[in-house]
Order: structure tokens, then sequence, then C-alpha cells
């Protein structure tokens, strides 16, 4: 008994005290926001690949023509009137989409086409109003009809009908693989991200620094992955050719879809008569 109590005598003071560290108060909102940047990307990529976008049956390579014609049309276009026709359209379209993504389309829409304004509103001191409103609808339909496309059409299926039309293999194949290496190294760095997060006690001077080493390490982990991506499609036999194995179906809704954007072409003739 006086063996314990003679150590317990022996032990250090400070052992023997309560412990009443309390950290300092840190602000994180630079790594909060960026991990909410980068999880509203690669939800948006995952989103816009999921099955959920299957509402619309008109076939991929038909949207992606008639989106790029609609695109052309718009941008020769000189009459006002066919503009806010286009833009009454494509607000019916987007009507009968899904909330969330009426309010992902109208946002990015509002805010080119805010920019838009601004970049033109010297114009208007000039006595040229009419191009400023003209440019700023101009890009307002523009934006809508390729978020329009972005949203009811998985990735996929735009890149198959990229294929169709001919497009060069190299271009499909950066394209496929730069979406797709987002969603990875996004995951990457956002364990990254919650790592530093979770790890820096109280306030953390180095937290800058800390930023850069992960993006150090973005760079090596991107470059180890291109090297076992290049090796495995070496061994695959990937030759850089793409293959389309569906068949093409004209459905009744293609039809209807097509004669909806043969009156859009008839519309602008008849206004650019005028």
């Amino acid at each position: 008994m006086n063996n314990g109590r003679d150590n317990q005598l022996d032990m250090p003071e400070w052992l023997l005290k309560g412990e009443n560290y309390t950290p300092q108060s840190d602000k994180d909102t630079f790594v909060n926001k960026s991990i909410l940047s980068l999880l509203m990307v690669i939800s948006k990529i995952k989103t816009q690949d999921s099955g959920k976008i299957e509402r619309y049956k008109v076939n991929a390579s038909i949207k992606v023509v008639f989106t790029l014609m609609l695109l052309v049309l718009l941008s020769i276009s000189r009459s006002f009137l066919f503009v806010i026709i286009i833009n009454v359209y494509l607000l019916l379209v987007l009507s009968s989409m899904e909330s969330d993504r009426i309010v992902k389309i109208l946002r990015v829409s509002f805010v080119m086409a805010f920019f838009t304004f601004i970049i033109m509103l010297p114009a208007v001191f000039w006595g040229n109003s009419f191009s400023c409103v003209m440019i700023t609808t101009k890009a307002f339909a523009s934006i809508t009809a390729v978020g329009i496309l972005s949203h009811s059409t998985r990735w996929s299926y735009i890149t198959s009908a990229l294929k169709r039309f001919y497009v060069p293999d190299i271009i499909i194949f950066v394209l496929d693989i730069t979406i797709k290496y987002i969603v990875m190294l996004g995951d990457f760095t956002l364990n990254m991200l919650y790592a530093l997060k979770l790890r820096s006690v109280g306030r953390n001077k180095n937290k800058y620094a800390s930023l850069s080493g992960i993006a150090g390490t973005m760079f090596i982990i991107s470059k180890e992955m291109s090297e076992d991506m290049y090796y495995a499609m070496e061994c695959r036999g990937f030759t850089g050719e793409y293959h389309i194995y569906n068949k093409f179906r004209f459905t009744m809704t293609d039809v209807a879809y097509t004669l909806i954007n043969l009156g859009i072409i008839f519309i602008f003739l008849y206004f650019e008569r005028i």
C-alpha cells in the first residue's frame, strides 16, 4: 500500500491536473466554400447522367441538331419578334420539366443575361438601346436552349450523337474522359478537404499552405491515374475509335419535335423577309 502511495507522489504534477484545453475559434469559410463548390459540380455531373433525365423521349441526335440550328438562327436573326417567340417557346418547354431543373437552368440564364446587359449597357448611352435589348434576349434564349439540352439528355447519348455526325474520335475521347476525371478527382479532393477540416483543431495558421499541398497531391494522383488508364486501355486493345451499337429509331415524339423545329425555321424565314 505504501508503494502505491509513493508511486502516486512520484508522478509529475502535470499528470495530476485536469485538462481544460479550449481550442481557439477559427474560420473555415474557405474550406467550406471549396467543399460546397466541389459537391455542386460533382452532383450536377452525376445528376446529368442519371436515369431521371429520361423524361423526354426525343432522340439525342435530333435534339443536338436542332439545338445547334436554333443557336445559329438566334445568332443571325435581326427580328426582335422572332427572338421573343423563341424565348416563349423555350419557357414553355422549360415549364414541363422538374422544378429543381427549372431553377438551375433559369439561374444560369438570368445570370448570363444580366452579365450581357451590363456589358452592353454603354450602348444605351450612345443611343443604341435596341442592340442592348436584342443581344441580351438572344443570350438568355441561347443559354436556356443549351441548358434544356444538357438537363434533358444523358452525356453518353450526347457523345453518341456526336459520333453519328462524324465528329473526330479524339474530340469525343477528350470530352468523355474529361467529364469522368472531373468526378473522380473531385471525390479525391473532397476526401482530402474533409481530412484537412477534421485535423484542423483550433486556429490553423498554415491552412493555405495545406491547400497548396492538396493541389500538389492531386496533380500527382492525376498523373498516376492517367498512366494507369493508358496501360489499361492498351491491355484491352483500345485503338481510340468509338462505335455506335444502338440503332436509330424515329418515333412519333421525334416526328412532333421535328415538326416544331421546322415550324421555327419557317417563322425565322417569314420574319426575316419582313
